[in-house]
């Protein structure tokens, strides 16, 4: 029993050297272009903002660098169980290319991964490709009493630190081969979770970083509670000065029918089609309130389908293209929901705008959303239009908001949330 459990072990160890070392090897081949390409580019891009060209290419540069970063921590947790958090700030909500590049340059992620990139070029490559050099070197030292050496010319080949030049050293090379391959049945796992561990120690966020993460949470926590707060306040006061309010005086008008039936049948009919009128109203307000808590469609047939019964109901033209594969999570759909109705209020009170048009998809783990309008154009953050909100509402879901308003139009609000669909 002892015997065929250590057999097990042997064999179990036997496969993780030889995954590690595949892994490794492909690991190696592939992350070192890669991060040779990404530090390089991030270098002339930043090299060429005083020019204006690095405006416009260093976002979308940074972007590509964190999707690489993010890729190796996927893989640090898949292939070596190493969790690395992330602390990217929000992407700023704006259009502007010199506020949105200087945001993406003052986020010390930034350059915690561009320090991560020659790192993982030059240690990182060699931790990768570590178990598996302690895999495939002793095979050729295996190789060479077996004749491998007759091949060799021009003084003695060097295995290691043994010099072949006959049989019998061929015989010494083998040996080293076996003490080599002992190391790596016994190091190679290891030598490969050491470079997801240099891995984690340089794109882990500092203390400051996650101090500055936990702060952005707790504000937006806060402006959650107080929008939920203040929801359910304008709730309350619908409810009490309108369906409220008509339910009483339908009451009333019913014990005065009951007064009236039999002294003034006429009056009394007037009174009941008085009280159906406002039981009508009532009811109207009623699904009106409901509607802005959680409108039925929205849960029946989710955000594509609300948003363009939302739009029908607009005194403005309005098209709608949706491209999702399947739905967000009940929270993430409402708080689209009401983005788009807030942006598409905004549009219809203030842009003086007589087209709109409302595109919603998924791509890159985020539901990405945009309002145009061909309106006068001047919107702006803070500017009173209630963009502001808006930006407070996704920002509970670590969405973000961007804005692109020139003079005399057109506008479009681009809204990015994450999440995944079902």
């Amino acid at each position: 029993m002892n015997t065929h459990t250590k057999s097990g072990d042997v064999g179990s160890r036997a496969r993780g050297m030889g995954l590690a070392a595949a892994r490794g090897l492909a690991l190696a081949v592939v992350s070192l272009p890669l991060s040779i390409l990404g530090f390089c580019l991030s270098l002339v891009s930043m090299a060429l903002i005083p020019i204006g060209v690095g405006l416009v290419t260093t976002p979308y540069v940074v972007k590509g660098v964190r999707a690489y970063a993010g890729r190796r921590r996927a893989l640090a947790e898949r292939w070596g169980g190493v969790s690395i958090p992330s602390a990217y700030r929000p992407a700023p909500g704006t259009a502007n290319p010199w506020t949105r590049t200087f945001a993406l340059l003052r986020d010390p992620a930034t350059w915690r991964d561009l320090r991560w990139l020659p790192v993982d070029m030059t240690a990182g490559f060699v931790t990768a490709l570590l178990p598996a050099v302690l895999v495939l070197f002793p095979l050729e030292g295996f190789a060479l009493p077996l004749g491998l050496w007759r091949t060799m010319t021009g003084g003695p080949y060097w295995y290691g630190f043994v010099p072949v030049s006959d049989q019998a050293t061929a015989f010494a090379a083998a040996a080293l081969a076996a003490v080599v391959l002992v190391v790596a049945h016994r190091y190679a796992v290891s030598a490969f979770q050491a470079h997801f561990r240099l891995t984690e120690a340089m794109l882990s966020p500092s203390q400051a970083e996650l101090a500055e993460r936990v702060r952005v949470l707790t504000e937006t926590r806060r402006d959650a509670v107080d929008t939920s707060a203040a929801e359910l306040r304008r709730i309350e006061r619908d409810l009490h000065d309108g369906a409220q309010a008509r339910l009483v005086a339908m009451g009333m008008d019913l014990g005065t029918v009951e007064m009236l039936v039999d002294k003034n049948p006429e009056k009394a009919k007037e009174l009941l089609a008085q009280a159906r009128q406002s039981s009508a109203e009532a009811l109207s307000e009623l699904r009106d309130l409901v509607r802005g808590i959680h409108p039925p469609v929205l849960a029946e047939r989710g955000l594509g389908d609300a948003v363009r019964a939302l739009a029908l109901r607009l005194p403005v033209t309005t098209e709608v293209d949706v491209e999702l594969a399947g739905r967000a999570e009940a929270p993430v759909e409402s708080a689209a929901y009401f983005a788009v109705s807030e942006a598409l209020t905004n549009a219809v009170k203030h842009s003086g705008a007589d087209r709109i048009w409302v595109d919603l998809r998924h791509s890159d783990g985020s539901l990405r959303i945009s309002v145009t309008d061909n309106g006068k154009g001047g919107a702006a953050i803070g500017a009173g239009t209630g963009l502001a909100g808006l930006e407070r509402r996704l920002g509970t879901f670590d969405g973000v908001l961007a804005v692109s308003s020139p003079a005399g139009g057109p506008t479009m609000v681009t809204m990015e949330i994450p999440c995944v669909l079902s």
